[in-house]
């Protein structure tokens, strides 16, 4: 990992997601009325989230989950109530916030410990899942790949993340930094085809023993990620 581009991007990401937009983000994750151009990037992040649940068990009592980047908290929820411990990791103290506050009251037999921080850094012990939506995808590419490599020692069965394909649109769209109004655009993000992708993942020491299983691209107007699922052999 390139520490010094690493530790940049995260400071850029931290302080977007607690000042630049934070307003904008807690918008997108509610049922409040927003733009045309984010309407269509909430419905491609709930595709995007039920793609990647669909992939990990209905039941997971027993099972303890990394949930990394989790933002305001949808994905740990729905971990939490099929019985999951989760540990729902974010940088931003903002959504960090609304996700405890949004957390229901009864979330059966599952139980979430919510972390401010780098995800990386504070995600300790043993897990049988890591599931990352969009938020690798804010780092360059192979910082992302190597944070997925320093975890797969301690991951048991599965790892699901999101990255940003290359498509010609998406690369015109981070060109010209037009996915939000100016002045609550995320950092860039790095598209990258799923060949490469490949390539660079089979060069990970940790991750020989790890190969790839689905993908699906989610396509939604201003929204565009590709999940990936990497499993052991």
């Amino acid at each position: 990992m390139t520490e010094n581009s690493y530790a940049q991007r995260r400071s850029e990401i931290e302080t977007y997601f607690d000042r630049t937009a934070s307003d904008a983000w807690t918008k997108l994750t509610s049922n409040a009325p927003v733009s045309r151009i984010r309407q269509t990037v909430r419905a491609g992040r709930d595709d995007m989230r039920n793609t990647l649940l669909s992939w990990l068990p209905d039941d997971l009592r027993g099972c303890r989950i990394l949930d990394a980047g989790c933002g305001t908290g949808a994905v740990a929820v729905e971990l939490a109530t099929r019985g999951a411990q989760v540990l729902a990791v974010d940088l931003s103290a903002t959504l960090i916030e609304i996700a405890r506050e949004r957390l229901p009251s009864d979330i059966g037999e599952g139980h979430i410990d919510f972390e401010v921080g780098d995800m990386a850094a504070l995600a300790t012990g043993e897990f049988d899942h890591v599931l990352a939506m969009d938020s690798l995808i804010h780092y360059d590419v192979a910082d992302g790949i190597n944070v997925l490599n320093s975890l797969a020692p301690r991951v048991s069965k599965s790892m699901v993340f999101t990255h940003a394909p290359s498509t010609i649109l998406l690369e015109i769209m981070h060109a010209t930094g037009k996915l939000f109004p100016r002045g609550d655009r995320a950092p860039a993000i790095q598209p990258v085809s799923p060949k490469r992708l490949d390539r660079m993942i089979a060069t990970q020491e940790n991750l020989e023993s790890w190969e790839r299983g689905r993908v699906s691209r989610i396509n939604s107007g201003f929204y565009i990620s590709q999940a990936c699922e990497l499993h052991r052999r």
